[in-house]
């Protein structure tokens, strides 16, 4: 698979990455660590040196699991993990105070069975803690190996300012793709003026872009999509709009809904690297064809001409997880 680099940093990935959340977390009972190990070396057998994780994911069981199966390979591997929720539970509210960043990040270590993390997020920006303390105590962690690049998720322009004066910041991980499309506003002018890598999480709209969604979908019980205003079923109902026009494009290219969505993400910038996450081989598979897919300059003009007569419906948070990103 073609590598990436993040930014201005020397860290290289894949350019498609691994977001493993959902194998513990978010998208209903949680996979069988057998199944989620076997998912896990699929992926890096298929070329993915990108794993991203976090405390929040379970708590903790994603990154034990990511430990456990990435051991064996670890030195072939980027593996990225996030701070910043007391106990690891976003319920709770931010902690990135100093002292908790250390703890989760020791925690992190042997959870992980690392000796070193390669990028470590804050996972949201914490109105408590000045940014300047955050990205200090980043900074002394990185000066004593213990992480390698720093990262921020779902921060705001003057956060991620504030936050790389004091120790350079690798990448932001923040949601965009076709149907979430905010951060070409501020934030990517200011990523590529800063030069740091961005890392789109839920590139294929939480599953939604794959086609595999409709109104009648129903969702697991512990699902958050249930919670989430653009997953309502009005919403669905009409936003399958931007499905229909993916599936078209695909059809032209003898690809799928999916795949044309993360080439649409690819050709965006040099500097961006999904991590669209599942927990099925044949997803994975799929979604690394994605990967294969050149978009030439005229099928991307057709998109956005195409996506500018399209209205998306729905919050993609909601209104409680809403308060918590672009502080």
């Amino acid at each position: 698979m073609e590598k990436r680099i993040l930014g201005n940093s020397d860290l290289e990935v894949s350019a498609l990455g691994f977001g493993c959340m959902g194998l513990s977390y978010g998208y209903g009972p949680a996979t069988e660590t057998k199944e989620g190990i076997k998912l896990l070396h699929a992926a890096v057998e298929r070329g993915v040196t990108f794993f991203d994780s976090a405390e929040a994911y379970g708590p903790f069981a994603n990154e034990e699991l990511l430990g456990e199966a990435l051991a064996p390979y670890r030195s072939r591997v980027v593996i990225a993990t996030k701070f910043g929720f007391k106990e690891g539970k976003p319920v709770l509210g931010t902690d990135s105070r100093p002292q908790n960043i250390r703890e989760m990040t020791e925690a992190a270590l042997k959870r992980l069975r690392t000796d070193y993390i390669d990028l470590l997020y804050q996972h949201r920006v914490d109105p408590n803690v000045p940014m300047e303390d955050v990205a200090g105590t980043v900074k002394d962690l990185i000066a004593e190996g213990k992480v390698k690049h720093f990262g921020l998720s779902e921060a705001g322009v003057q956060s991620i300012r504030k936050a790389h004066a004091v120790q350079p910041v690798t990448a932001l991980q923040s949601e965009y793709s076709l149907w979430w499309r905010e951060p070409e506003q501020e934030i990517i002018p200011t990523l590529e003026e800063l030069g740091i890598g961005f890392v789109p999480f839920s590139p294929l709209g939480k599953g939604f872009l794959t086609g595999a969604i409709n109104e009648n979908t129903t969702f697991d019980k512990s699902d958050f999509r249930n919670t989430v205003p653009r997953f309502s079923e009005e919403n669905r109902k009409a936003n399958q709009a931007l499905v229909d026009l993916l599936g078209t494009i695909a059809n032209e290219r003898n690809a799928t809904p999916a795949q044309i969505a993360l080439a649409w993400l690819l050709a965006q910038k040099p500097w961006i690297v999904p991590i669209p996450g599942t927990t099925k081989l044949h997803r994975l598979e799929e979604n690394l064809g994605g990967a294969e897919i050149q978009l030439t300059d005229n099928d991307l003009k057709e998109i956005s001409e195409a996506l500018s007569n399209i209205e998306v419906h729905g919050q993609r948070y909601s209104a409680q997880a809403q308060k918590m990103v672009n502080r």
